[in-house]
């Protein structure tokens, strides 16, 4: 139809319709159509769907960029409706692979559960969270060390390794202290990981006063809040890409933790708001 209305000053419309197989009713018909408001709505709202989705580099589904149009547009609509139109657009659905984590725990250290799956908390600083994973790089294992703040769910600090050790945990604990400077008394959560487990991790605990908390064994559902960010690291960042080297991977993390997760993707937890601005708002 496009191609018939551009050639149309150098053809007359019969040929033009008899070369390209098209009745001349059809071609009138288009050529005579005014848009609906659904569809002028529907281009609109398009428009800016391919907005939050190319500012999240790909990484947000139907469900998150419906949050976003009504936290960002003020555009209320279904997730149906959103998925439809993402549809019509060719943007691809996520989904989720978890791989398997090995882990060695200690049999031997006091282990309490002081956090009791208390996940909600009132303000920054009371609760943070602890855990490691594993990321491919060019055939071989790196790890990744989190702390989240329960409070905004915040990544406050990370660090990447070629060892799983207690000296990742202890660098990981030092940068959120500088990060954040909290009082004593905070508590630190974690798995009971030989890393978290060591003396010499406790006794940065300690040098900072902090009150350690353990994971049940056999009960991951414990650490749930670390556990769902790396979900959502893996699934909206490392497994869409193919990382030949550190720095790639490094540069990765940087841009989905600071660029996207703290900065501006929606968390249910945060009443969709993301982690920086829920802690913006709690501070204002």
């Amino acid at each position: 139809m496009i191609a018939i209305r551009a050639l149309s000053h150098q053809h007359s419309i019969s040929t033009l319709c008899r070369v390209l197989k098209v009745n001349r009713s059809t071609y009138y018909k288009f050529l005579n159509h005014r848009p609906s408001a659904r569809e002028i709505e529907n281009t609109e709202i398009r428009s800016r769907i391919l907005e939050i989705y190319a500012a999240s580099d790909k990484r947000l589904g139907a469900h998150k960029i419906q949050i976003c149009l009504q936290r960002d547009y003020c555009i209320h609509i279904s997730v149906g409706r959103v998925y439809r139109l993402m549809k019509t657009m060719n943007l691809p659905k996520m989904s989720t692979i978890k791989p398997p984590r090995p882990r060695h725990f200690s049999q031997n250290i006091a282990c309490e559960n002081i956090l009791a799956q208390n996940f909600d908390q009132p303000e920054p600083n009371l609760v943070w969270v602890s855990d490691f994973t594993y990321l491919r790089v060019a055939g071989r294992f790196y790890y990744l060390c989190v702390i989240l703040d329960l409070f905004s769910r915040k990544v406050i600090a990370y660090r990447v390794s070629p060892k799983m050790d207690r000296f990742l945990a202890i660098d990981t604990l030092r940068d959120a202290v500088a990060a954040r400077n909290p009082s004593p008394g905070l508590i630190f959560h974690s798995d009971r990981g030989s890393q978290f487990t060591s003396d010499d991790f406790r006794r940065v605990l300690d040098e900072f006063h902090f009150v350690q908390s353990f994971s049940a064994k056999g009960h991951p559902y414990d650490n749930a809040v670390v556990e769902c960010f790396f979900k959502y690291l893996k699934k909206e960042e490392t497994d869409r890409r193919s990382y030949q080297s550190l720095d790639q991977l490094k540069r990765s993390l940087f841009s989905y933790i600071n660029g996207f997760y703290n900065s501006l993707r929606p968390h249910s937890h945060n009443r969709d708001l993301s982690p920086i601005q829920r802690e913006n708002l709690f501070f204002s």
